[in-house]
């Protein structure tokens, strides 16, 4: 039996189905998405629910001329499905197939790449803006989650909009969930709005009346009053129900209209996002309208699939999964725990030994592992949503009255806090602990979410400690030992399983950049290598030193564990006695830990060669494996020990044409 997503090959072919087919088509998507993702996982629940949304958005626009920005797009597979990518799906996320996230040089229907929250609005108003002013005709369309609403940089672009131009569209699509719970007066305030059955009993009369009146602006105008009356007279009747709602915002309530009319947007909604015959009469609507419009969409994440809307935060992004039961497949016997969990468990320890430290996240508990402080000790766990910024600055000002907070937030998403790490804690020496989860590849999320920047951006801020731990155990020492720490202290760790070392029951105290001598030279007469193996790949590096050993080279195995302050004496030392010294770091090699050394040797007057291991200078690919991505680009013990072989046969070479003699000296 042939399907209508099989008939599909670009946007032009939704317009020609019939609404009935529509409806049919959205069923095909979802069974699309659900059989497909359990192979490889993916962002299946926030796709099923923008299935309707989507089919909508293609029916009355038209991409790529016109241009869709998707905040995060995690949600954009229902769009690749419609655009051109149907055949290809079954790729995404995997190596050399589509990736996760909208990417402009995937598809021209990608306007705008993203895969961090709260950059649709503001890219969004840069195209109409540019648009304006060329005189262009094309509909430019922002769909921004809620969660969205709990990032700074969401409310700077709604500042902006209606000063910047007359022709903007906003899709709020409100499922009440971005990754875990939403949290905050924003989540509490669209709640309000679409639970007040008086501004829904209204809003639906007002549609119908509009619908019988005659098309024409005067009517728009007339109704468009009507309508900002009606919002008025909801939240007045609100307020005086429920005096206790003025001190719901901190400035006396919610006030007489909407935030977004506020701010000169015209609000439209709230209105089902399942109901594909609704949303194509809002959106041509909105289309037409000749002020900035935010179209409030209500969805349901996870839609069709009973055991995504139980589950949300597992399928807001999963792995393979079981399709009958949602279940994952079990792990295999003796994988380590992952990183995020050791991290998790560790923070419970400390909070019940020390009533200074607190855990932050910016709406990550899951992910960070900050779940078992929640359940653990509630009083002691802090979500601030999606707000990065304000999670640096809140830890910052938490530290000025003698607490350790510790900022649990992915190394690539904790770039967008920078500033926030320089003036607000560096600045102030404050001693907020940062614990950075993905540092180094997400491999099947890609570029957005790797974290291979945040040596290099570290190295250069005063007043700081920077570290990465070689295993479970030395990441709890690293905890603990922040947390006598006064200074702002860094750890840097990376995704998936930890290396199988158990945490012994009290962690110890590390001594401030001091670095860890796993094995000396042994002065056996070979050609001594230095390896120093930062955090995770001290194991790579143990590998390639065992082969290189059993080859009869003198090898010297160090964890450097701080990035800063480096452990200048230890690297001195073997850098004057080894012939050789290699570094490895799985964070890209400009800027990275490997430059330091190089800086070191420079002020000290080191002439040993240094070889690199490490991410290159470009942004590395997403693929189905992190042994992929690492076998390619050479973070590999084969690889290590191919350069370092390659190294001295070089320097044989150059030796041996250097000791022979020149033409003019046989002839004399």
């Amino acid at each position: 039996m042939s399907r209508y997503l099989d008939m599909v090959d670009e946007p032009a072919h939704v317009k020609k189905l019939t609404l009935p087919q529509m409806t049919q088509l959205a069923e095909e998507i979802r069974y699309e998405l659900i059989t497909k993702l359990s192979k490889n996982g993916g962002h299946l629940g926030p796709n099923l629910g923008v299935v309707e949304l989507t089919i909508a958005l293609h029916a009355v626009f038209s991409t790529p001329k016109d241009k869709f920005v998707w905040d995060v797009s995690h949600q954009v597979y229902v769009h690749k499905l419609l655009t051109g990518r149907r055949d290809r799906f079954h790729t995404i996320r995997t190596t050399n197939g589509l990736n996760g996230f909208s990417l402009r040089t995937e598809s021209p229907h990608d306007a705008y790449g993203a895969g961090h929250a709260g950059t649709a609005l503001s890219a969004a108003l840069g195209m109409a803006a540019a648009r304006d002013q060329r005189g262009g005709t094309e509909d430019v369309v922002a769909i921004f989650g809620d969660a969205a609403l709990t990032n700074g940089v969401s409310f700077e672009a709604l500042n902006n909009i209606s000063h910047t131009t007359k022709k903007f569209i906003g899709i709020l699509n409100d499922n009440e969930w971005s990754i875990a719970k939403n949290v905050g007066a924003i989540a509490s305030y669209l709640n309000a709005l679409i639970t007040n059955p008086r501004y829904n009993r209204l809003q639906n009369d007002f549609e119908k009346f509009m619908r019988r009146m005659p098309a024409g602006d005067l009517a728009l105008r007339l109704g468009h009053k009507a309508e900002e009356a009606l919002k008025g007279a909801v939240t007045e009747a609100t307020l005086e129900q429920n005096p206790a709602a003025m001190e719901s915002d901190g400035r006396g309530g919610f006030g007489n209209s909407l935030i977004f009319e506020e701010m000169g947007l015209r609000y439209l909604g709230p209105i089902d996002g399942h109901d594909i015959p609704l949303l194509i009469r809002s959106l041509e609507f909105a289309r037409t309208c000749d002020r900035p419009v935010v179209l409030h969409v209500l969805t349901k994440k996870g839609r069709g699939y009973d055991v995504a809307i139980r589950q949300p935060e597992k399928f807001h992004g999963t792995g393979p999964y079981d399709i009958q039961t949602g279940a994952s497949p079990a792990p295999q016997a003796g994988t380590a725990p992952a990183w995020q969990d050791v991290f998790g468990q560790t923070m419970v320890k400390l909070c019940q030994k020390d009533t200074t430290v607190v855990g932050i996240t910016a709406a990550m508990p899951s992910g960070t592992g900050l779940k078992y402080l929640e359940k653990a000790m509630p009083s002691r766990y802090y979500d601030v949503g999606i707000a990065e910024e304000h999670a640096v600055i809140f830890a910052a000002g938490m530290a000025t009255m003698g607490f350790h907070p510790v900022v649990a937030i992915y190394s690539t998403f904790l770039q967008r806090a920078y500033d926030c790490i320089v003036h607000d804690v560096a600045l102030q020496d404050l001693p907020v602990i940062f614990c950075m989860d993905r540092a180094g590849l997400s491999p099947q999320d890609g570029p957005t979410h790797h974290g291979l920047f945040d040596i290099s951006y570290l190295r250069c801020v005063p007043n700081i400690i920077a570290m990465a731990p070689k295993d479970e155990d030395e990441l709890a020492d690293m905890m603990f030992t922040a947390t006598h720490e006064k200074h702002a202290t860094f750890i840097r760790y990376p995704r998936g399983a930890a290396e199988g070392v158990p945490v012994k029951e009290q962690p110890k105290l590390i001594e401030i950049g001091k670095a860890e001598v796993v094995k000396n030279f042994a002065t056996n007469g070979g050609r001594k290598v230095a390896f120093f193996g930062l955090g995770n790949m001290l194991s790579v590096a143990r590998v390639a030193a065992a082969e290189l050993a059993a080859a009869g080279y003198d090898v010297a195995l160090i964890n450097p564990r701080f990035t800063k302050p480096l452990d200048e004496g230890t690297t001195e030392f073997f850098g004057r006695a080894a012939d050789l010294v290699v570094t490895l770091e799985d964070h890209v090699l400009p800027g990275g830990y490997g430059s330091s050394v190089l800086e070191l040797f420079s002020e000290k007057q080191i002439t040993t060669p240094v070889v690199r291991i490490g991410w290159p200078d470009k942004f590395i690919e997403h693929a189905t494996t992190l042994e992929y991505l690492r076998e390619k680009h050479g973070l590999t013990a084969p690889h290590t020990v191919a350069q370092v072989k390659a190294h001295f046969q070089t320097a044989t070479a150059a030796a041996g044409a250097a000791a022979a003699p020149t033409p003019l000296a046989l002839l004399a």
